[in-house]
């Protein structure tokens, strides 16, 4: 049940697939458009979506029911994971890679054509679930195809390096969503950002989707995947192949130490990015645009800080530097994020921001390259899939709704409360970080269900 054993690399794994930069790129790109529409929906939903579409109550209470529409979209990721995680593991990770961005970009796009509350009633916000929803699925299978397409690809000796380019693909993301914003927020009144202007962000990306399709239909199908499937099928085994039963027959340990080791990771990553935007703009009373500013800085420092770490975890392993990231998070937030960001200089605020996502990064980077070690070639893409994206109900998803829950009324905010939070998520993930083994130079050509055809 545990993770594979290290052992003596082949010569063949040592050998980087073909055209690893092309591929890794491919997956760079897809992801970043991908977690482009899943965040601006997040940014949207601090800043607009509140009073659009849940015009009824209070400000506080109106976001609240906007991050309920935000939570329900992680809700959705599990099914996605193991949908495009099965089909994944069975026909090969650039279809379904191919599939997600299509979906993603559909569902985006549709945000931006959709009427608002005054417009059409209560059938506004069931419209804007229903996009949340599809949104959800297509990036619950983008994750894990994206991230095995650069690990099976790369060597055994980088891939840390190789494999954390799809993570940064989400810094990418995050970065593209708040620029555009923060250009918006630059030459737009609030009245017109509010009236039409928030539309803008999302009808962009079906540009950023053509892109990224056009990448990922130019690469090659992963090697280990391909030389795996070859053996299921001459076993005979293609029939009874039920990739998320063998997960959790074979691999539970390392679905519930991957959905463990997210909880700090995830959580941590919404309170910096997506609750600072609602605490700056509602609870503090500040312009957005400062907040916008740091996060964009926050976003280039994220973005180049993760390949960085991730070379660096195939040299000293993932797990040193994931237990630095879990500790260092609770110590951020519990004591220093929120005093800063409410000192009002933006001096203060861009630290606050930044330091907190190199923080996260820690855990971020080598994150992609550790799952995919934990399981066999035939049920990577729905092991790592599932262990990923069913923390991110317990993590991600409800993160802003608890973290506005704890801060409480604007006039007397608790901001304590969110770093002891923080905090709880962090010793979860340390304990789950102990229990897992070093995966560093873990050979990718592996797999239980192969194996046991030769029985």
């Amino acid at each position: 049940m545990s993770a594979p054993t290290t052992g003596a690399t082949s010569p063949q794994t040592e050998k980087p697939g073909p055209g690893i930069v092309k591929v890794v790129f491919a997956s760079l790109i897809g992801t970043a458009v991908e977690w482009y529409d899943f965040f601006l929906y997040g940014s949207a939903a601090a800043l607009v979506f509140g009073v659009l579409f849940f015009p009824e109550g209070d400000e506080v209470t109106g976001t609240l029911l906007a991050f309920g529409t935000y939570a329900l979209g992680f809700v959705a990721r599990p099914l996605g994971g193991v949908v495009f995680g099965h089909f994944g593991d069975r026909v090969g990770r650039k279809k379904m890679l191919v599939t997600s961005l299509l979906m993603m970009g559909i569902a985006t796009f549709a945000i931006g054509l959709l009427p608002t509350y005054a417009t059409i009633g209560i059938a506004a916000p069931i419209l804007l679930l229903v996009c949340r929803l599809v949104q959800g699925f297509a990036v619950g299978g983008e994750w894990g195809g994206a991230v095995l397409m650069a690990a099976e690809h790369g060597k055994d000796s980088q891939r840390g390096f190789w494999s954390s380019w799809p993570q940064a693909g989400v810094a990418l993301g995050n970065l593209l969503a708040t620029g555009v914003l923060f250009v918006l927020a630059a030459f737009q009144s609030d009245a017109a950002f509010e009236a039409w202007g928030w539309r803008i962000p999302f009808l962009l990306s079906a540009v950023l989707v053509l892109i990224g399709l056009w990448v990922r239909l130019s690469i090659e199908e992963s090697p280990v995947f391909k030389e795996a499937h070859a053996e299921i099928v001459e076993k005979k085994q293609e029939a009874n192949h039920i990739p998320i039963l063998e997960v959790f027959k074979n691999y539970p340990r390392e679905v519930f130490s991957a959905m463990g080791m997210r909880l700090a990771e995830n959580t941590s990553y919404y309170i910096f990015t997506i609750i600072v935007i609602t605490f700056v703009t509602t609870y503090d009373g500040q312009e957005r645009g400062p907040i916008l500013q740091a996060l964009l800085i926050g976003s280039v420092v994220h973005f180049v800080w993760i390949p960085i770490v991730g070379g660096v975890s195939d040299v000293v392993g993932r797990k040193p530097l994931y237990l630095a990231g879990a500790v260092g998070v609770a110590v951020w937030t519990l004591f220093f994020f929120f005093p800063l960001v409410e000192s009002g200089t933006q001096g203060n605020l861009i630290i606050a921001v930044v330091v907190g996502l190199m923080l996260h990064g820690l855990m971020y980077a080598p994150q992609a390259a550790f799952f995919s070690e934990l399981f066999g070639t035939s049920v990577r893409y729905t092991g790592a899939s599932v262990g990923y994206q069913l923390a991110s109900i317990l993590a991600g998803a409800i993160a802003p709704i608890v973290a506005l829950r704890l801060l409480g009324s604007v006039e007397e905010s608790n901001t304590f409360a969110v770093g002891i939070y923080i905090t709880v998520t962090s010793v979860l993930t340390i304990i789950a970080v102990l229990a897992a083994k070093e995966t560093r130079n873990t050979s990718l050509r592996h797999d239980r269900v192969v194996r046991g055809a030769h029985d």
